[in-house]
């Protein structure tokens, strides 16, 4: 089961909201999801997102992937803790392709 990181859409025409959750990728965009982790309201003037980081850190460090939308949202409103989650991420994958070419040789 891939896990994805993604919005989940709420409210009426023109006055939507979102709910940033935990689904899998195969489920559609509206259907169940395993957790919500926050909340997004494009419309809000102030504060217009959270995200329970301990959470996003948990589901992360399992190998869900954040959908192309909520990757945006998290590079505008915490650039440094997504700096840190890609340099993290790029090391591991340097890691096991080292490993590979290892077992390959």
């Amino acid at each position: 089961m891939a896990l994805k990181i993604r919005l989940w859409q709420q409210g009426c025409r023109n006055r939507r909201c979102f709910r940033i959750v935990v689904a899998d990728g195969r489920s559609p965009r509206d259907g169940k999801y395993v957790e919500a982790i926050g909340q997004y309201n494009p419309s809000a003037r102030d504060e217009k997102w959270f995200v329970k980081s301990d959470r996003l850190e948990h589901w992360l460090s399992v190998g869900a992937e954040l959908s192309p939308t909520v990757h945006s949202l998290m590079k505008k409103a915490s650039p440094d803790e997504m700096k840190a989650f890609l340099a993290q991420k790029q090391a591991t994958k340097a890691k096991r392709t080292a490993k590979r070419k290892k077992a390959a040789e």
